[in-house]
This record gives structure tokens, sequence and C-alpha cells, in this order.
């Protein structure tokens, strides 16, 4: 059996932090060069020039696609169902001033008759 000599360095707290890098710098994401990114005006004035270059339908890269995230991000659904609520009550009263309106019209198609004898 052979032996083997193990030589342990052992730091005090201080000299520990001073020697041994914690921040996990290599482990974390770099942020993208800011020559790399475009502001919004710039995305707006692409998406304007491209527009008719985007397909309409499709999973990704679409219009559809664009409506679809774009939608859930500003919460569409819950203004479609604002919507619906609205255009629902706007029926409603459309048909109670039908209803009104023929009874007006009975009214006075029954005033403008002349009374008839028995």
């Amino acid at each position: 059996m052979a032996n083997y000599t193990l030589n342990r360095t052992v730091f005090k707290k201080e000299a520990y932090e001073n020697a041994i890098d914690t921040s996990f710098a290599q482990v974390s994401t770099p942020t993208p060069p800011l020559e790399d990114t475009i502001t919004i005006e710039e995305f707006f004035s692409l998406y304007d020039i491209l527009f008719y270059d985007i397909p309409t339908i499709g999973e990704v890269n679409s219009h559809e696609y664009i409506a679809q995230t774009s939608g859930e991000y500003a919460d569409f659904d819950k203004t479609n169902e604002e919507i619906q609520a609205l255009l629902d009550e706007i029926t409603e009263l459309r048909r109670q001033n039908l209803d009104l309106n023929q009874q007006v019209i009975n009214l006075q198609i029954s005033a403008s008759s002349p009374p008839t004898v028995t």
C-alpha cells in the first residue's frame, strides 16, 4: 500500500473572501451590447417597413402571433369581455326601443280608428 501526503490550505474568513471570487460572474448571463439592441421607435419604424412582408397567419413570425401575444400581455380578453357586455346592453336597449315604438304605433292606430258600434 502506497502512502500519499495530502496538503490542505486553510484560509481565515477575511483571507478567503479576498482569495476566492464568490460573485459567480462566470455563470451569469452577459447583458447584450447596446449596439445590438434597437429602440422602440426603431422597432416600429422597421415594423412599418416590413408590415406587408409579415405573413397574416402563422404560429410564429406572423400578424396573428403578434396580435395573440400582445393581446395576452395587454389583457385584451378583459377588454373584449367589457366590449361584449356593452354590445349586449345595446342590443337589449334596441329591443326595448323597438317594443316601445310598436306600442306607440298601436296606440296611434287605435286612437285614429273610428269607434265600432255594436
